[in-house]
């Protein structure tokens, strides 16, 4: 099923709509979203995307990652996603926006708007096997040292997000 995804400029601005993998193939900006979680302890729920995946397949990431639809509110679509992704859903925060562009060995290119979403989610998480092939609660400080370390394990937009979710949370 072809998803239809929405082109903007550099200040968010629509000025389009393309099909998803053609726009990742001409790597033109268009508006995404990122869902980053955590428990009543502190730790951050982090994903391994399934292998499935179009890109970035068996890496580590934030709860989830998304584009809305045309006409769709960015929240409802963060709010949409997280459960088609992880089955569950929470009220989310917009927290930052940021703009990325990373290109990938098949010859796609995420360029990116991305709106960051935080929420907060202590019962159990059922994750979609088409879309997640594990996921895990993490402490800060592990995933910081694991990003120095095996930076390679995790995708481009959560190596550029997660410091400046630490940035917004004042750690």
């Amino acid at each position: 099923m072809e998803q239809e995804i929405i082109l903007v400029d550099e200040k968010d601005r629509s000025i389009g709509v393309m099909e998803k993998l053609e726009a990742h193939r001409k790597g033109l900006l268009h508006r995404a979203f990122s869902v980053f979680i955590f428990n009543s302890k502190g730790e951050m729920l982090l994903q391994q995307r399934s292998d499935e995946k179009y890109h970035s397949g068996g890496l580590w990431t934030n709860a989830c990652c998304s584009h809305p639809a045309p006409g769709e509110d960015i929240g409802a679509a963060a709010i949409r996603r997280l459960n088609e992704e992880l089955g569950f859903t929470t009220s989310l925060t917009k927290i930052f926006d940021f703009i990325y562009q990373s290109s990938f060995e098949n010859g796609l290119t995420e360029h990116e708007f991305d709106h960051v979403f935080v929420g907060l989610h202590d019962d159990p998480v059922h994750p979609n096997k088409e879309e997640v092939s594990d996921y895990s609660f993490l402490g800060l400080d592990e995933i910081r040292d694991s990003l120095v370390k095996s930076p390679e394990k995790y995708t481009a937009w959560f190596r550029i997000a997660f410091p400046k979710v630490l940035e917004w949370m004042k750690l």
